[in-house]
């Protein structure tokens, strides 16, 4: 706003919109007037920003997903201006020039244009007043020579006018993204060499456009693409992307910004892959330093960022409140209606009461910053709302296996399983393992020892004493290790803030939904060949 109201003290005219008359006003100069970029246009500090998403997941299928890019800006584009204008321009519009010297003049009258347009609509009057003599003037109604020279000079005329609306139509029947779209379906894609150059002259006619509603609106447009989803595109789809990026803003003119939200640890081992790194000793970083002109790495999230971002995660479990309202409104409304029996099973609404209390106990340790789960909560917003989905399906199933559930012990368990899958499911491991090695003696029954596998004994123990041999397997375990995050605090989890036991892990891992069990799998194989070693 400050901008906007600085370029109308520099210049009273102000910025315009091509909406109602300005939509007229803007066909007008498209037809009969030639846009000129003076210095006072350069000057100029209003900026407009539109916007377009691209998810690369989308368009993941198709074999080129640098012309989905392509589709989605054109698409964009021609949605944010409308498609008359856009269809008007591929037909009448010029590419706008440069002004030889200091000049306010933005607009040039197109005098070929004009002369072609007074001598197609003089001829055009002359054929069909040639036509109306030779039909309406007694005398001459029998001349066939002077009608048949009417006819002609009327329709050929008129031909031309009709060609350059039937283009318009064209256009905007037929859009941008319909055009790459069927040059990419054509069986004769893969050997058309043709095909960068046509894209390429549709961007330039995109870029051509832009300039011109720039000098009509009096302001500076910026269009911006923002890439998402192509971390988890194949590694041609990225490398593809990115040449597009590349291509794109190969014109120093180009009035697009790029902005890449991509987790750079997947995305350069995707580059490495493939054969664009030619040239740059395969160094994905290089590739990407060399691509990215404004890097910005988004900080670790502080207490209050989690807390917000788990906040916004609870919303999409609202679902649980609104389903325990609308049976107590349910069932209030049966108890007032005389005659209709209540059908509902008091049994399954206290069931279902206690659950939704359980739920909402467990967020609310989350959400409570001087709980000590609350400093466990992951930066990532994907984990954030992995950890909200989990938390309600595993106290339901607490529920129904025992009929009782700690709130807070399953959201920790749930928080433990999500963090560090890999040595979580180490511990279970070594527990289980321990579990079956052990002989149970007589009269051990429904007492908790301390021993191996003993039921008293803490996870993190357990963990701690078996860890060197973990190390020993780090190699073919080293994609699962990474999963893991910091082993600082995986110890002060287990040692100090939740102390889970044995029996406490046995009796979770029936109900633990988020820990992929074929870790444990792997583990125990690895371990059992190990030891025959």
């Amino acid at each position: 706003a400050q901008r906007e109201l600085s370029e109308l003290q520099r210049d009273p005219r102000g910025p315009r919109s091509p909406a109602g008359w300005g939509l007229l006003r803007a066909l007008w100069y498209l037809a009969f007037f030639e846009p000129v970029v003076t210095e006072g246009h350069l000057r100029r500090r209003n900026l407009q920003f539109i916007f377009v998403r691209f998810s690369a997941w989308q368009y993941a299928g198709c074999d080129r997903l640098w012309a989905g890019l392509v589709t989605a800006l054109c698409q964009g584009i021609r949605r944010h201006f409308g498609a008359l204008l856009l269809s008007v321009f591929h037909v009448l519009g010029s590419r706008p020039r440069y002004a030889a010297g200091f000049t306010r003049t933005e607009w040039l009258l197109k005098t070929g244009t004009c002369l072609k347009l007074w001598a197609v609509l003089l001829v055009l009057a002359t054929g069909l007043a040639i036509l109306l003599v030779a039909l309406l003037v007694p005398g001459i109604k029998e001349h066939r020579v002077l009608k048949v020279v009417g006819s002609a000079v009327a329709t050929l005329s008129g031909s031309s006018l009709a060609l350059g609306a039937a283009s318009v139509l064209k256009n905007l029947l037929v859009s941008e993204k319909k055009k790459i779209e069927r040059l990419t379906n054509s069986e004769r894609f893969a050997s058309q060499l043709g095909f960068m150059s046509k894209v390429r002259a549709e961007v330039e006619a995109l870029v051509d456009f832009l300039a011109f509603m720039e000098i009509f609106e009096r302001r500076r447009l910026r269009v911006v693409l923002e890439i998402t989803s192509l971390d988890i595109c194949l590694p041609e789809k990225v490398a593809g992307v990115l040449n597009a990026m590349n291509t794109l803003l190969s014109d120093s003119h180009a009035p697009f910004i790029f902005i890449l939200a991509v987790d750079p640890s997947v995305i350069v081992p995707c580059l490495e892959q493939t054969g664009c790194m030619k040239g740059l000793a395969d160094n994905g970083y290089l590739y990407l330093n060399r691509t990215v002109t404004l890097p910005f790495s988004i900080p670790a999230m502080g207490a209050r960022s989690r807390l917000r971002c788990l906040e916004a995660a609870l919303q999409t479990r609202e679902d649980l409140m609104y389903r325990i309202i609308a049976a107590n409104v349910e069932r209030r409304g049966a108890k007032n209606r005389p005659g209709v029996a209540n059908t509902a099973d008091p049994g399954s609404e206290d069931a279902e009461c206690d659950a939704v209390r359980c739920i909402h106990e467990a967020f609310r340790c989350l959400h409570d910053g001087s709980d000590a789960l609350s400093r466990y909560l992951p930066s990532s917003g994907a984990n954030v709302r992995r950890i909200v989905n989990t938390i309600p399906v595993t106290l339901r199933l607490l529920l129904h296996r025992s009929g009782v559930a700690e709130p807070r012990a399953a959201a920790a368990w749930v928080v433990l399983a999500d963090q560090w899958p890999c040595r979580l499911s180490w511990a279970l491991q070594c527990l289980e393992d321990a579990g079956q090695s052990r002989q149970p003696e007589p009269g051990d029954s429904g007492k908790e020892d301390s021993g191996p596998g003993g039921g008293a004994r803490k996870l993190w123990s357990i963990f701690e004493e078996n860890v060197g041999e973990l190390s020993a397997l780090r190699q073919p375990l080293h994609n699962v290790l990474s999963l893991d995050g910091d082993p600082e605090l995986f110890q002060s989890f287990l040692d100090r803030d939740f102390p889970f036991t044995a029996s406490d892990a046995r009796e979770l891992l029936g109900v633990t939904v988020n820990l992929d069990h074929s870790i444990r799998s792997k583990m125990g194989l690895l371990r059992g060949l190990d030891r025959l070693r």
